[in-house]
């Protein structure tokens, strides 16, 4: 451990304790599993240098490791205490806002109603314009479990399905903050359990991971249904590129990808598939996109978790995107 003390000596002198007994202590409290098990000096190493960047407690889980099975590791975990913790600190953080949406909606399997949609806006000290980022709950809701054990089916429900607006508020502030503050390379539990689910550690896109890939669609085809490809080529290009078109300004990717879904088959589905992947890893940020023009002053909002200040005025979009030609709405969104 000699050759990593300098971090441990400055992590443990933060709360005044021995730096052998800081170490051994974390990986026998805050960052033990929940089978038992203990980290490896490496994951310890991972988890102390997320800490020490952002700042935050592990006694208090600000910051946790979270089981990947799949890869045989752990994900550092930073709570929604430790989220607020640090927006707060960022020297130019200046305070947040929530915009609902009035429509009410409820999801398959939740116990309450929530805002179709929620609007974070973060304002910063040296910007003009506030960061505005919209997050729709059917893009982010998690079903809940289902499965079958010895005694029959069973469901399992979670904070999804309990506290379905606290979520989306959750999910709202965190991905506003990552635009509006810079922050990469952390996680919430909810993307934690999500990147264990898909057996992947790196950073997801949710819109397109799911999704079959084009070669996957088109494996077995003859070469006269490739053929096909090309003349249907000419007939999709204008649909698709009317949903890129909207996907793009409302930033609705998934959308997209799930209304290629269930019109398209075959080859149809895997040119649609293909074409939307391109088009969307081309639009992939831009971060201006997301700064809406502001008429009234920043002012400090106070605490992102403790008290946010909701605008009950402007519970609707800040823009309004015209739908695509031929396509309707309740197509677009289911």
């Amino acid at each position: 451990m000699s050759e990593n003390n300098s971090l441990i000596v400055r992590m443990a002198s933060r709360f005044g304790v021995d730096s052998e007994k800081f170490y051994a202590t974390l990986k026998a409290t805050a960052f033990k599993q929940r089978d038992g098990s203990v980290p490896t000096h490496e994951q310890m190493l991972a988890l102390l240098v997320v800490a020490e960047q952002y700042n935050l407690n592990p006694f208090t889980r600000e910051i946790y490791a979270f089981p990947d099975k799949q890869n045989k590791g752990i994900i550092p975990v930073v709570g929604v205490d430790g989220w607020s913790r640090i927006i707060n600190d960022h020297p130019q953080y200046d305070g947040v806002e929530f915009v609902y949406a009035d429509k009410m909606v409820r999801m398959p399997g939740a116990n309450v109603e929530c805002s179709e949609w929620i609007e974070c806006v973060i304002y910063r000290k040296d910007r003009s314009r506030p960061i505005r980022i919209k997050e729709f709950l059917d893009e982010v809701y998690r079903l809940p479990i289902q499965g079958n054990g010895s005694n029959g089916p069973y469901t399992i429900t979670g904070p999804w399905q309990t506290h379905t607006k606290r979520q989306l508020r959750h999910k709202g502030l965190i991905q506003c903050a990552r635009v509006a503050l810079g922050f990469s390379g952390i996680y919430d539990q909810d993307e934690a359990e999500r990147i264990r689910e898909m057996d992947q550690a790196t950073a997801i896109n949710p819109a397109i991971a799911n999704l079959p890939s084009p070669e996957s669609v088109l494996q077995g085809e003859s070469e006269q249904e490739s053929e096909v490809v090309l003349i249907e080529h000419k007939e999709l290009d204008p649909t698709l590129n009317t949903l890129v078109g909207r996907a793009a300004k409302a930033n609705a990717w998934s959308a997209a990808h799930e209304y290629v879904q269930d019109r398209y088959k075959g080859t149809q589905l895997a040119y649609a598939v293909h074409f939307l992947r391109e088009k969307e890893m081309d639009h992939m940020p831009p971060v201006e996109a997301v700064y809406q023009e502001m008429q009234t002053p920043v002012s400090d909002q106070g605490q992102a978790e403790a008290g946010p200040v909701v605008q009950q005025g402007h519970s609707q979009p800040t823009h309004e995107v015209e739908p695509p030609p031929e396509l309707e709405e309740a197509e677009w969104y289911q």
